[in-house]
């Protein structure tokens, strides 16, 4: 193991001062990067219910919209993983038809756009939107144009931040079934068309990553970029698999590395073989911190473990995971992390440029967008 002096949730003072501390309504006129967001979980609640009504689906538990967001908070926030994806059957039933795929999409880059994110790895499922006679390719197809719709609408709002997000997309096998394979292929043939990457989701225990590993060689072997839900449920042997047998690009989630770390009461850390593997390889961290509070990952904000992480300087991300489960967009989550560890600009700055280089994009794609949009728009706010 290795040993850490005592560390800050800030870094040990790497934010340095600031003119103005970030707030919610400043921090969304800042650029930022996502890069794990569920097309499905980040449905307007409006549309949900306009969905449902327009293909007869009745098993909603409320067609009141307020009442609709309210039920999924409350019915995400079970501290079970299990329980949390129980929430996706009412998003996936009524997302069975291209024009339905279309509008979401369209209305996530909406969204997402106007809350500053100038770049977005968006992901889904492509064989749970099939129930209803649609094709792999036609999954595909109807939301990188739903996307591009969405994009070109928020571009002409023309205001300074929002209203210019480059989107892409991530293509999820659920680590349950046994289509992986078929949907990596489908990644490989779309990746130049706005298919970004390949993924596995779904529950982790009892589910590993070695159950693709056809998938996983396959994607290698077509130099394509792959993260893994892993770290989230279940722990460090998950993330072991994820990297060691896999060969992940990124860790979905990824949280439960600090069971690999032991702070002692003087503040000291040390750190054991995989997280040490995890930080000086620089393998990105998709941290959701609202939505693995509801998930029972973390017991509250507060003691969430990025702040743990960011001051170990591992490469840790901000991201929504489900904004619709959770209640949450970009800019609320960093806002709730400046709440709970104190970050400034600075800070915020670092967590986005992590995230842009953690971006399946060619290289000098990512330098210009770190370099032409989110450098300067941070250095307005800085002051």
């Amino acid at each position: 193991m290795r040993t850490c002096q005592g560390v800050s949730p800030r870094g040990g003072g790497y934010g340095g001062p600031v003119a103005t501390a970030p707030t919610l309504d400043t921090i969304r006129t800042a650029p930022k990067v996502l890069l794990h967001d569920h097309l499905d979980g980040g449905l307007r609640p409006a549309t949900v219910v306009e969905l449902a009504e327009q293909i007869g689906y009745c098993g909603l538990p409320s067609t009141d919209v307020a009442d609709l967001e309210a039920w999924f908070r409350a019915a995400a926030a079970s501290g079970s993983l299990e329980r949390y994806l129980q929430t996706f059957a009412h998003t996936v039933a009524v997302l069975q038809t291209s024009s339905a795929l279309h509008r979401v999409a369209a209305e996530c880059a909406e969204d997402l756009a106007a809350d500053g994110v100038v770049y977005a790895e968006v992901r889904f499922a492509p064989e749970l939107h099939t129930e209803r006679g649609l094709h792999l390719d036609q999954v595909v197809e109807a939301v990188l144009a739903g996307f591009a719709e969405g994009s070109a609408r928020a571009a002409a709002t023309a205001r300074p931040v929002s209203g210019r997000i480059r989107m892409g997309c991530l293509l999820t096998a659920m680590r349950h079934a046994a289509r992986s394979r078929e949907i990596a292929e489908l990644a490989v043939r779309y990746r130049d068309a706005g298919v970004a990457g390949f993924d596995i989701a779904g529950a982790e225990a009892g589910f590993p990553p070695t159950r693709h590993l056809d998938a996983f060689e396959y994607l290698r072997q077509q130099n394509s970029h792959f993260t893994i839900h892993a770290g989230e449920a279940f722990g460090l042997p998950s993330i072991w698999e994820a990297l060691q047998w896999c060969g992940a690009d990124r860790l979905g989630h990824g949280v439960r590395i600090v069971d690999d770390l032991v702070v002692a009461p003087d503040g000291t850390v040390k750190i054991g073989r995989l997280a040490a593997y995890v930080r000086d390889k620089r393998i990105p961290l998709e941290l959701c911190p609202s939505s693995n509070v509801q998930t029972g990952a973390a017991a509250s904000i507060a003691e969430h473990p990025f702040g743990l992480l960011a001051g170990l300087r591992f490469r840790v991300t901000v991201n929504t995971d489900n904004r619709l489960m959770s209640g949450c967009s970009m800019s609320s989550e960093m806002a709730t992390l400046v709440d709970a560890f104190g970050y400034g600009w600075s800070d915020l700055q670092r967590f986005t440029i992590n995230a842009m280089k953690s971006a399946f994009l060619p290289f000098d794609e990512r330098l210009a967008l770190i370099d032409d949009v989110i450098k300067p728009g941070f250095a307005v706010l800085v002051g």
